[in-house]
């Protein structure tokens, strides 16, 4: 298996936000969604992808439904994805996706976390460099096969394709993501979920100790309401 089989496997393994935060992280995506393109899921294919992921984390389709309709009030708020870098203890790199209406707000808080933590901000592409920006997706793997799946979506940006206990598992880059979504819808395969990630190139092993350092910084920003995902190099 690759990289992005490990990098998986260790996040599953890893603590994950309260469900009542996924939920608000997908109330902030869809009004990024719907700001962008519309609040029709049908032509739409950013916020089709965001419903997807509701569904997968069992968010109410009222939830949904009413995100979609205050979305597009005038009046609602809007959020920017704004990327930091820095550094925890013992040279681990981190990087912390927000999606914020208040810049000034979040770059507190964040800056916050790492003086807090013995940790120091970085510069843009500081560390970003180190990590690759993928985007992934989950399907129902009924009447599929692993192997012949991977060959036929090579040519749509696949890089590695593997079986998993919620599904068949796809990851390509980045700006993958909208050729692979149309070529499986066009096959007519269900999407369970899908998202983006960003996979360290080179991981860093640490000792108990050292990593208990670093968790404190990784806990302290994931608490924060406009952290989305926090990404680092620390070998789990």
């Amino acid at each position: 298996m690759g990289r992005a089989f490990e990098f998986r496997k260790g996040r599953k393994l890893k603590r994950w936000s309260a469900m009542s935060k996924a939920f608000t992280r997908i109330g902030k995506d869809i009004v990024m969604a719907v700001k962008a393109g519309g609040p029709d899921p049908d032509s739409n294919s950013r916020l089709r992808a965001i419903i997807q992921n509701a569904k997968a984390v069992n968010m109410p389709k009222d939830n949904v439904t009413r995100a979609i309709k205050k979305a597009s009030d005038k009046d609602t708020s809007d959020y920017k994805e704004v990327l930091f870098e820095g550094y925890a203890p013992h040279g681990i790199a981190i990087l912390v996706e927000t999606a914020t209406d208040n810049n000034n707000r979040t770059v507190a808080n964040v800056r916050a976390a790492f003086n807090k933590c013995d940790g120091s901000m970085g510069t843009q592409g500081s560390v970003e460099f180190m990590f690759d920006h993928t985007c992934n997706f989950t399907i129902n793997k009924e009447g599929l096969d692993v192997e012949e799946l991977e060959f036929e979506l090579i040519d749509f940006g696949a890089e590695e394709v593997f079986d998993d206990e919620e599904g068949i598992v796809i990851y390509a880059p980045f700006n993958s993501f909208g050729d692979l979504q149309k070529e499986l819808e066009s096959r007519e395969i269900e999407i369970l979920s899908s998202g983006f990630e960003r996979i360290p190139q080179v991981m860093k092993t640490l000792n108990e100790e050292q990593k208990a350092d670093v968790e404190k910084l990784l806990e302290r920003l994931e608490e924060d309401e406009d952290v989305n995902s926090v990404f680092h190099n620390m070998e789990e």
